[in-house]
């Protein structure tokens, strides 16, 4: 028997290489079934048509450039190469990038994030800070070569020269740009070094304004504790930032209007409540110098209420004067009136007229009649000056 005899590890090898050296590059377009995922983040699924089904495997590494969820029974187009996974002798799919067919992945990516952050509430208009009036420095989170930086210096120091702008230069495409732009977002709520900030580039693709839609950009707006305007792209551009920031303005140059006051308008602003203050502090003087008119008009001439306040005070001084005399006049007629009566009815003044009271002895009881007294009685007559000692015989 001349035939090289192999064994199945060795088969397996074989067809292994000989798939991979024939398809190392492949597009695939099918239905997602069979999509699990385990502890190891690696996402295995099966790709089929009406009629076919091959296995697919992307792994975690080639996962970081995915912007959107797997599903399944999602349509999508895989790129990859075909290897043979020997432990089971089953062919596969590595697949290096996927997208879903008919929409874009960035597009895919970019709704699914905007309806997760919305359901979160990150677009909530309740949670959103009002911007300074006037803010002392303004800060700047862009290229610092673009047009969009140009544009905002132009505009803020036509509208206010003397306004101090602060900038942190970040690239605003490519891998590295969201995480500077949190990077900046995070120094300027660290340093509390400016009042407000604009956030943004000028216009481009999806895939240029794409850090403008990554989730950690997102949330890095979100928890800025600075006022965050987003000033992504043209009119017509709309980003995750844009839904996020505090206000989004449709340009650069609109940011730059709506952060800063002009100076005119500033001071015409001024004026107009210069002007509102100096009417109302008028309107008060007239207010009060009514009032003081009509306080006196009630009180007149003060001096002619304490005179005639002290008029009557003499009336009133005088009429208690009058009445005292007069009781005083009264009280010492009917003082002598009685006094009179007394007399009159004193029984000392009736002994005057020639009578006398005789009392028994001791007692002293009064004798009314003779036969209150018997012989041997002791009596005592009073006379109207002095007193007799008798005995009854």
């Amino acid at each position: 028997m001349n035939a090289h005899i192999l064994t199945v590890t060795q088969l397996s090898h074989q067809i292994k290489n000989l798939l991979e050296g024939t398809f190392p590059e492949v597009w695939v377009e099918g239905e997602i079934s069979n999509l699990t995922v385990p502890q190891s983040g690696h996402a295995y699924f099966t790709i089929k048509d009406e009629q076919s089904q091959i296995k697919a495997v992307l792994f975690r590494s080639s996962q970081r450039h995915l912007k959107f969820t797997l599903q399944h029974g999602m349509q999508v187009i895989c790129r990859g190469r075909v290897s043979v996974y020997e432990p089971r002798g089953e062919y596969q799919i590595i697949v290096e990038y996927v997208e879903p067919k008919g929409v874009g992945a960035l597009q895919k990516a970019y709704e699914e994030l905007k309806a997760k952050l919305e359901k979160e509430g990150l677009f909530s208009r309740e949670r959103k800070k009002p911007l300074p009036f006037l803010p002392q420095r303004i800060g700047v989170v862009t290229s610092p070569t673009g047009a969009a930086i140009r544009d905002i210096l132009r505009v803020i120091k036509r509208r206010h020269p003397r306004m101090a702008i602060l900038i942190y230069p970040v690239p605003v495409q490519g891998p590295d740009a969201a995480p500077a732009i949190v990077e900046a977002i995070g120094y300027f709520n660290k340093e509390k070094s400016v009042d407000v900030m604009i956030v943004g580039r000028g216009g481009g693709s999806l895939e240029d304004l794409w850090a403008f839609n990554e989730e950690a950009v997102a949330r890095a707006i979100f928890a800025s504790r600075i006022p965050v305007v987003s000033a992504v792209g043209h009119e017509t551009d709309y980003t995750i930032a844009d839904f996020v920031a505090d206000l989004r303005a449709p340009t650069p140059s609109a940011a730059a209007e709506m952060v800063v006051e002009s100076e005119e308008h500033l001071r015409e602003f001024i004026r107009s409540l210069s002007a509102r203050l100096e009417m109302s502090i008028r309107q008060e003087l007239d207010r009060r110098r009514d009032m003081v008119r009509h306080a006196m008009r009630l009180l007149a001439d003060p001096r002619k209420r304490l005179e005639q306040y002290s008029q009557r005070v003499d009336e009133l001084l005088g009429r208690i004067v009058s009445g005292l005399r007069h009781h005083v006049r009264r009280d010492r007629a009917l003082l002598t009136s009685m006094t009179g009566a007394l007399d009159h009815l004193n029984p000392l003044a009736i002994l005057a007229r020639g009578y006398s009271v005789t009392r028994k002895m001791p007692a002293g009881t009064i004798v009314k009649e003779a036969s209150d007294v018997n012989p041997g009685d002791m009596l005592s007559t009073k006379l109207h000056k002095g007193e007799v000692l008798s005995r009854a015989q």
